[in-house]
């Protein structure tokens, strides 16, 4: 039977959709692996995965970051998901802003309570590893890593701002003659620079410190002293001396985390490390930078092609001008989590 103009107009947009909807085999197998770790354990599962490693660009820093459009993703994940069955967050992270990750644990903890497990099987530095401290349990294998969580202020850590600060203080006190040493170097700070850096430093411990509290240590008696103990870990500067130090599961655990070897379930491993590698081909071998997704499919894909792209010309050498240090200092007040 012929269509009319009408019908045939319908056939034609029912085609292009079920173009569009039509699955790519890196899409596939990927859902396919994440659908397999649902089903293995019997609980939700969500993929938090940035593409850093692999979209090197630094225009594209801030969208490969934790940052507030990531509640976007979850909120697509989460849409339909039976909270009863707890959730299995896996995460392969940079870090990111404070705000954001503060924001992104209380809303997972505000759907699924604590009965939530961390799962890195490679690396999830930063504000990844507060996300990781979420968890009930956090499942690291071998070869996985947390970082330290100090934060950062553009490329300035903020206990170096505070060190270095206190050192010019008390050699500028024992010779005055110093004081036009470190002029220049404490021109470059911001009049209200350390107190916006001690500030940050207490808000991220206060931000692992509850997480903590209300997750793995919920029902220790000890729980705030034990909590205080592991976030003074991660924080140290001292001990870590780099932001992008990888902290490996023997030095975590006894921090006093609750750390679960992969490998101590040769099926769970197996498949965490086929959605692992089944994302980082999604990452390596398409335009995506971030993925958010379900073990039904769901959630949030970031593309190049979908992301807001501005490039700051470059300065000039020898001519950075007042307005450019002023471009800086913004910047450095973001407080931004990232590795070095």
């Amino acid at each position: 039977m012929l269509g009319n103009w009408k019908e045939i107009s319908e056939e034609i947009v029912a085609l292009e959709v079920s173009r569009r909807q039509k699955e790519s085999p890196i899409d596939k197998i990927r859902r396919k692996y994440i659908r397999k770790l649902h089903e293995e354990t019997g609980r939700n599962v969500v993929v938090y995965y940035s593409g850093w490693l692999q979209k090197l660009d630094p225009v594209l820093f801030s969208h490969t970051i934790i940052n507030d459009d990531d509640k976007n993703g979850f909120m697509s994940a989460f849409k339909g998901l039976d909270w009863n069955k707890g959730l299995d967050l896996v995460l392969h992270l940079p870090g990111g802003t404070v705000a954001a990750t503060e924001t992104i644990i209380d809303y997972i903890r505000g759907m699924f309570g604590s009965d939530i497990r961390t799962i890195v099987p490679q690396i999830s530095m930063s504000g990844g590893t507060m996300l990781a401290c979420a968890g009930k349990e956090i499942i690291l294998g071998k070869h996985s890593n947390l970082g330290p969580i100090d934060p950062q202020f553009g490329s300035w850590p903020a206990f170096a701002v505070l060190e270095e600060f206190e050192r010019a203080s008390r050699e500028v006190i024992e010779n005055p003659d110093k004081a036009l040493v470190w002029r220049a170097i404490l021109e470059k700070y911001h009049p209200t620079l350390l107190s916006q850096a001690q500030h940050a430093i207490e808000w991220s411990k206060e931000i692992v410190i509850n997480a903590l509290k209300d997750g793995m240590l919920k029902d220790d008696l000890n729980a705030d002293d034990k909590a205080k103990r592991i976030v003074n870990f991660l924080l140290s500067h001292d001990l870590h001396h780099a932001h992008g130090r990888h902290l490996h599961r023997k030095e975590l655990r006894e921090s006093g985390l609750v750390i679960t070897h992969l490998e101590d379930e040769q099926e769970l491993q197996d498949i965490v490390l086929s959605v692992h590698h089944a994302l980082m081909h999604t990452l390596t071998n398409s335009s995506a930078i971030k993925i958010i997704e379900n073990h039904e499919g769901t959630g949030l894909f970031r593309n190049v092609g979908n992301v807001n792209l501005e490039r700051t010309p470059p300065i000039e050498q020898g001519k950075v001008s007042q307005i450019s240090f002023l471009k800086r200092l913004r910047l450095a007040l973001g407080i931004i989590f990232k590795v070095n």
